[in-house]
């Protein structure tokens, strides 16, 4: 590995004190790099850095920074399997999942080198006072940004790209499962012609001190977290002790529900996109699959014949499918899931054994009859497991799919267009896949309701996350 010391002010680092961690390959179980381990003393020095590069980024004209990132999309998209085979190595997905991760992660620098130019004011006359007034969006300030292990690249550039089109300086702590991806995105952000300093990266094995402390810094305004519910409440009582504008892409338990009118390939299509992308390893990840009795019987059969095709190996292998989960923890959690289900009276359609040898490995798994007592019904798999239950009536499936305190992302599969879309607005989601299994794109704002996030990434909406709107009433 080319850079595996910390990134700051343009430069690498061993540390201030020289810790340093191991990345490891979940395929093989093998050391892939030793990794610098960011301390309070590194944190200090990227905000200075990133304070003192912002004054002249902020300066800039909107068109110039849209140009840097423009040729950010150009770079990456040109090196597009370099970047795949680092993630396959570091996160361990397949070779075509690491492809899509990577091309999806590029894009957002196209799509905000797009947004850059587009961040709109308003001027208009008020109607009572006859004063004018002008709305304009101004660069908030330093921005924390805090990514999760499953997309090692394309959650670092979801924040990265629209904190630059925005004008703000960030340091970005990646996770320590994952940080190689998003090191060796900093050569090509300086090529692309990032100034020094305003983007730093500091992977870090004391995450919870490290982010504490800079979120209490009075330079910082922006804290952009992806991750669990639990982490996203302590890091929003960090952020309200200065004010700080929180976006938060947290937890989901996301329903698909198959109706009697389904288009059944179609349906069986959408969910292994929706379950199988990244290996069920996302917070979008179809995790409770509701499927009208009436269809249920050939439903579970595709799903069954189809999840049972899927080559499982080392990702970095052409011919596999599904590589292995992130580490040996979150294998057994999601092996303890399908033994719970299965003791409360769930059945086995597929998969279901840890195979033997190294890397953590779990089979393309389909569980039908899961009972609503099961464990992964309340809480997300996360992994390569899909728990099937029926229903007869919409309004039951409805309250079903509602009944929980997420709300990422719902699925719907149904021919008639009408009473999918009333189901659609009944479902108390901030995204929904109508007839699709795919609902992210840089284009359009991906974030949750209830604890599932605050914000919105992508789309107009992603930039605006790191603006302030100002106001000003003027006469003439």
């Amino acid at each position: 590995m080319d850079h595996t010391d910390l990134y700051i002010n343009g430069r690498w680092h061993p540390g201030a004190e020289g810790a340093r961690f191991d990345v490891v390959n979940p395929a093989t179980e093998t050391v892939l790099a030793s990794v610098a381990s960011a301390e309070i003393a590194d944190a200090n020095a990227a905000l200075d850095a990133a304070e003192t590069a912002m004054k002249d980024w902020a300066a800039r004209t909107p068109r110039q920074r849209s140009e840097v990132l423009r040729k950010a999309w150009e770079l990456m998209t040109a090196r597009l399997e370099t970047f795949a085979h680092l993630i396959t190595l570091e996160n361990g997905k397949a070779g075509a999942d690491a492809m899509g991760e990577a091309t999806y992660a590029a894009e957002f620098f196209r799509w905000f080198a797009e947004e850059a130019v587009r961040a709109d004011g308003i001027l208009t006359h008020a109607p009572a006072s006859g004063a004018r007034i002008m709305v304009q969006h101004k660069p908030a300030g330093l921005a924390v940004l805090i990514t999760p292990w499953n997309y090692p690249a394309a959650m670092g550039t979801r924040k990265i790209a629209p904190a630059l089109a925005a004008g703000c300086g960030v340091i970005i702590k990646p996770a320590s499962e994952t940080p190689l991806t998003m090191l060796a995105l900093m050569p090509l952000l300086e090529e692309a012609g990032v100034p020094p300093g305003l983007v730093n990266v500091l992977p870090s094995r004391r995450t919870g001190a490290l982010v504490d402390h800079m979120l209490h810094d009075p330079r910082v305004r922006v804290v952009s977290f992806t991750g669990s519910t639990g982490v996203g409440r302590k890091l929003l009582h960090s952020a309200a002790d200065q004010v700080l504008k929180p976006a938060m892409e947290l937890g989901g338990n996301a329903p698909l529900i198959v109706c009697h009118d389904a288009d059944i390939e179609e349906a069986v299509a959408g969910t292994m996109l929706a379950k199988m992308r990244n290996l069920g390893e996302a917070c979008t990840a179809a995790n409770r699959i509701y499927v009208h009795d009436s269809v249920a019987a050939d439903y579970t059969r595709r799903l069954s014949a189809a999840m049972s095709e899927l080559k499982v190996g080392d990702g970095s292998d052409p011919s596999v499918d599904v590589g292995p989960l992130v580490n040996a923890d979150t294998r057994d959690k999601v092996a303890g899931f399908v033994q719970d289900a299965l003791a409360k009276g769930a059945r086995l359609e597929c998969g279901g054994d840890i195979p033997a040898g190294k890397g953590y490995f779990y089979p393309p798994t389909v569980l039908s009859n899961v009972p609503e007592t099961a464990d992964c019904v309340h809480d997300e798999i996360f992994g390569p497991v899909a728990a099937i239950q029926t229903f007869q009536d919409e309004d039951d499936a409805i309250t079903r799919a509602n009944a929980t305190e997420y709300g990422l992302v719902a699925y719907v599969f149904s021919r008639d267009m009408k009473r999918a879309l009333q189901l659609c607005e009944r479902l108390e989601y901030g995204m929904i896949g109508l007839n699709r299994g795919l609902v992210s794109d840089p284009a359009a704002p991906f974030g949750g309701v209830k604890q599932s996030g605050l914000g919105r990434e992508g789309g107009h909406e992603g930039m605006l996350e790191f603006m302030e709107t100002q106001y000003i009433s003027a006469s003439w």
